[in-house]
């Protein structure tokens, strides 16, 4: 296509097509001067029985849609009532077994991941292991401090036991397993409360439908345990060690 010769257009032609370049040409400035949020595509493991959920536009707005949930105010005032003694009781039943098996001790420096207003928190407390404390996106003092799952606000190798019923709001899971181990000290433990004989709710991330992608996303520690539980909407309980070796 040959190039417009604006000598040989019209008069009245000319004032029309001088604007229309210029406009395109400001356009064109614009689009790259403003910041594009666009969403990196998250990215799993090879298995098929872990599924990342379309439809966010950005990470702002993946984040937006989570505190929508942790914000509303209905569901706070149930968390903190009338869902409170019933939560600390189920909670305090899990982490006592834990103690029993050994994986779970009264010095263990523990975080509660994904926490809302802190009923695990509380519940590890009341069994005897006092230093601990969760991390949500809307805190929750003194039981909760603001901190995004993705980013934990620690240093590595911190705790000694983290705990998560929300895995399967992590929009990148493997930040959200690597976040663990980077702030798990070496042999620590890890337990995660999942669903996998149904989907989650709306507000989820992703769908897990069986452990193997979860024992793939641990490349820092070793696969103990398995058991079905009755929790919150959650039937599966995976316990996790970070290897004590660092070579391994």
């Amino acid at each position: 296509m040959k190039p417009v010769d604006l000598t040989k257009l019209p008069l009245i032609a000319k004032p029309f097509i001088l604007s229309l370049f210029l406009s395109l040409s400001f356009l064109a400035f614009l689009s790259f001067q403003t910041p594009r949020h666009t969403l990196i595509k998250p990215t799993t493991n090879s298995s098929t029985d872990l599924k990342i959920r379309p439809g966010y536009s950005s990470y702002d707005a993946y984040i937006q849609r989570q505190l929508n949930k942790t914000l509303n105010p209905k569901l706070r005032q149930i968390w903190t009532t009338r869902d409170w003694n019933r939560k600390v009781k189920v909670f305090s039943q899990f982490f006592d077994s834990l103690k029993q098996r050994k994986l779970l001790f009264n010095g263990s420096k523990a975080l509660c991941i994904g926490a809302r207003v802190g009923q695990e928190v509380a519940a590890l407390k009341q069994v005897g292991v006092n230093d601990s404390v969760g991390i949500d996106l809307v805190p929750y003092p003194p039981l909760v401090l603001k901190g995004d799952f993705h980013h934990q606000p620690f240093d590595d190798e911190t705790f000694d036991f983290e705990f998560s019923n929300v895995f399967d709001h992590a929009l990148y899971p493997q930040k959200f397993v690597g976040e663990i181990e980077r702030t798990l000290k070496r042999g620590g433990i890890c337990v995660l409360h999942v669903a996998l004989s149904r989907r989650a709710d709306k507000y989820s991330a992703n769908d897990l439908y069986s452990v193997k992608p979860l024992i793939e996303l641990f490349k820092l520690s070793e696969f103990v345990k398995v058991r079905s539980i009755d929790g919150f909407g959650l039937d599966t309980e995976v316990v996790f060690q970070k290897n004590k070796n660092p070579n391994l």
